[in-house]
């Protein structure tokens, strides 16, 4: 890629990988038939899919909708998935329920996906626990066994506010029949979008700051229900950056405004102009009137926090602004081990404070040069950043890159980037 003239038009993200998975993994808990729409192709989520054939579920492409998935309810006992692909990806241990309710047990490899520090499992552990499983682990990975099913409620109050832990809960009350209520939850959107399409499926919750409660359906249904994959906000929040850092003008379609308000609010207070209505994310940054206001894009599990996978492209973009400018992710704690020795391949200069938090000061000349896409967010920061650099960039380990976006840069050279993929 080359330096970019001022990226415009329209464009419209595919659905959230990250919502996908989990949205999966909850078809095949409920164990009825769901036709999933807005299904991205990415590599992770056609991996999620081969290890729910492997289990003995069915999944199916409609012929008059590609970008849709049905998934039917496992009918015969299959040998279950296979430890080299589940290891691929981090969302394999979102199978857990499902496998439970179907087998009796789940024996699964460690979490997978992209190196960005330690995938902690101690969490889930505990909520399979409460449910009156037995977990198990070894260095291969960990087992789950079910035991006697239990009544009533099952209450349990997370130590801090994961992902991961929210979607097991919810997903083990599915499969267990069971209603929940969980404290201290996850409320991004990722989870919402699960307690969305319980609801659908009858599940009745209650989502507060401090308490999520799910409740089983009156009746028991076997009729196909339909949910959506929300439009993916990180694909969003990166192409806006992009955007951003080559004074461009575009809108970018199919995201939820709450999913991208953090990113908004980044960009409005750097100087950039951008809103959204309706479903159009909106940047004007050819009217930009940069501030030098520091930003502090500080990774956050809190309702109404910065997504971890925010700050990558926002450092981009920041090393093209006035300011000094403050970034850290505890969540991740391997991303900046990442990302920035790539970065400074293109000549940038960040301070490291520490493994998980760094700070630069704008505005940076980058130059081009071969860079390397070591997992999927730190490849769309190097996107965004090549297109600001003076001559020549390079971007190796495309494969990582599409886990997580089908055509990242198909759609940075529809608004007009100078990209070009180079095969063997």
């Amino acid at each position: 890629m080359r330096p970019s003239s001022p990226l415009t038009g329209s464009i419209t993200v595919d659905g959230s990988k990250n919502a996908a998975l989990p949205l999966l993994a909850a078809a095949a808990a409920l164990h009825r038939p769901v036709h999933l729409s807005n299904v991205p192709s990415n590599t992770d989520v056609e991996t999620m899919l081969t290890l729910l054939q492997q289990a003995g579920w069915h999944t199916a492409h409609p012929v008059s909708n590609p970008h849709a998935t049905v998934i039917l309810p496992s009918d015969k006992p299959q040998p279950g998935p296979d430890s080299e692909i589940a290891a691929r990806i981090r969302a394999s241990y979102y199978l857990v329920p499902a496998l439970l309710g179907a087998y009796g047990r789940a024996r699964l490899p460690w979490p997978g996906g992209c190196r960005i520090g330690e995938r902690g499992m101690e969490q889930h552990f505990k909520v399979y626990e409460r449910f009156g499983d037995r977990a198990t682990a070894d260095d291969h990975g960990y087992l789950v066994e079910a035991t006697a099913g239990g009544t009533g409620t099952v209450s349990l109050i997370l130590p801090f506010r994961s992902r991961g832990a929210s979607i097991a809960a919810l997903l083990r009350a599915v499969v267990a029949g069971r209603p929940l209520r969980l404290g201290h939850p996850n409320l991004s959107p990722e989870v919402i979008s699960v307690v969305e399409a319980l609801q659908v499926a009858g599940w009745e919750s209650r989502v507060g700051e401090s308490v999520l409660t799910l409740s089983p359906p009156t009746s028991v249904s076997t009729e196909t229900i339909a949910w959506a994959v929300p439009g993916d906000k990180v694909e969003a929040g990166t192409l806006a950056c992009a955007v951003a850092a080559t004074g461009g003008d575009a809108r970018i379609h199919g995201v939820r405004g709450d999913d991208v308000a953090p990113l908004v609010s980044a960009l409005n207070w750097l100087g950039v102009p951008a809103e959204v209505e309706g479903d159009a994310l909106t940047v004007r940054a050819h009217d930009a009137e940069p501030t030098g206001q520091p930003l502090q894009a500080i990774a956050s599990l809190s309702p109404g926090g910065l997504d971890a996978d925010f700050e990558p492209p926002l450092m981009a973009l920041a090393l093209g602004l006035p300011g000094t400018h403050l970034f850290a992710d505890t969540i991740n704690p391997g991303r900046h081990g990442n990302l920035l020795p790539q970065l400074a391949r293109l000549g940038a200069e960040i301070h490291e404070l520490s493994p998980t938090e760094c700070r630069l000061t704008g505005p940076q000349r980058l130059t081009g040069a071969g860079v390397e896409a070591t997992d999927i967010r730190t490849g769309s920061a190097l996107l965004i950043a090549g297109l600001t650099a003076r001559g020549v960039t390079t971007l190796g380990g495309l494969e990582q890159l599409r886990r997580g976006h089908a055509d990242l840069p198909t759609k940075l050279f529809a608004l007009g980037a100078d990209i070009c993929e180079v095969t063997p």
